[in-house]
């Protein structure tokens, strides 16, 4: 397995590095967060200029056909700035959905407004009730002639507030918990009868509940056969496993990085913290566990990237890895920074907070846990 980058995965990187750089501190990034909209416009944009946004889109629907690699690449850079553009949401689960289940038709229309910036999407497949099973689906879409009748609540539907269109799984047939009769429908933002509740999640970002009260939208809106989502959801939950376990390695770097920068600053009886030997112990082992994660991340996604029938007990050996490691690497950046670390004027603690939301989404440790030992 060839773990080297191409010099065209280089030239991404550096490109995202020099945007973090110049635009995305963390005064920038605070003034975004009460925003209005939680993100800039003007940096969907350039990100859209820059080729990001059109990366892993097939060139058959203008974009640059980029593979999961280049996206671990992309999400580990935003995760050095806690880039709060909806990259996930539109880019990897809606973009993913309609890539592996929409029609040529679908796929035509929406992919190339992705990849141009004039379109944004999420997806909305988990229930209140079942979190951590998108198997358990208690909306309902009654099919009456040429049209579906959608009734139900999705719960923490990312970026659902700025998105043209969502993505809603829901129940065709069957009982809630089978995984078989599940839909998947793109459904326009201002359907009526579709209504929300936005709220800030705790690391920043936006989310919503999504109430679907007799929503019509035609058959033709429906993404892939009926009854047959379980597996489409099931392939764009393992990218969106890969895609945020890239952005909390981005994260721990930078953890770690800004950790060794105060130690090597901040004296205690004349010396400098580094020069402690518990100190160097802990940075030692936060280096350690960091690396571990990013190893496993490249593999899993080098693995899924190549069909691999390994990849999804990788998938689930990441999704727990990435969960402990973020915990431990997180926490002891905290206490070495003191009383400092908790405070919102450094980045340390934004960091932190993003890294637990990443445990939480997808399911946490102890789920992904389980199902690699089964």
């Amino acid at each position: 397995m060839d773990l080297a980058y191409t010099i065209e995965q280089d030239m991404l990187a550096e490109s995202i590095q020099r945007f973090i750089a110049t635009e995305y501190d963390l005064s920038n990034r605070k003034a975004l967060v009460a925003s209005d909209l939680g993100y800039s416009a003007q940096h969907w944009q350039t990100f859209a200029q820059l080729g990001w946004l059109g990366m892993s889109i097939p060139e058959s629907y203008g974009g640059l056909g980029g593979d999961l690699v280049d996206t671990m690449i992309m999400f580990e850079e935003f995760g050095k700035a806690l880039v709060l553009e909806p990259t996930l949401s539109s880019l990897v689960l809606f973009a993913g959905a309609l890539e592996l289940a929409g029609s040529d038709a679908q796929k035509h229309q929406h992919l190339p407004a992705l990849g141009t910036g004039d379109l944004t999407g999420c997806l909305a497949y988990v229930e209140s009730d079942a979190p951590t099973n998108f198997n358990q689906v208690s909306t309902t879409a009654v099919q009456a002639e040429d049209q579906y009748r959608l009734n139900g609540t999705k719960s923490v539907v990312l970026n659902a507030a700025s998105a043209d269109f969502i993505i809603v799984s829901a129940r065709t047939d069957g009982q809630d918990d089978d995984p078989q009769g599940i839909s998947l429908f793109l459904v326009p933002s201002n359907t009526e009868g579709l209504s929300r509740k936005d709220y800030p999640t705790v690391d920043g970002l936006r989310a919503s509940e999504v109430t679907l009260d007799n929503v019509l939208i035609p058959a033709s809106a429906r993404l892939g056969a009926e009854g047959t989502a379980s597996q489409t959801l099931n392939a764009v939950i393992n990218r969106g496993i890969l895609a945020i376990s890239a952005e909390a390695v981005g994260a721990m770097e930078a953890l770690y990085q800004s950790t060794i920068d105060y130690t090597k600053q901040r004296e205690q009886f004349d010396h400098p913290l580094s020069e402690f030997q518990v100190v160097k112990h802990r940075l030692t082992e936060m280096f350690i566990e960091y690396n571990l994660a990013k190893s496993l991340c490249m593999k899993a996604t080098m693995l899924l990237n190549q069909h691999s029938e390994d990849a999804q007990r990788h998938i689930h050996a990441l999704k727990f890895l990435i969960g402990k490691t973020s915990r431990f690497v997180g926490q002891n950046a905290v206490q070495l920074h003191g009383g400092m670390g908790m405070t919102e004027d450094l980045a340390i603690a934004h960091y932190f907070k993003r890294l637990m939301m990443i445990d939480a989404t997808f399911g946490h440790t102890d789920i992904h846990l389980e199902a690699f030992v089964q």
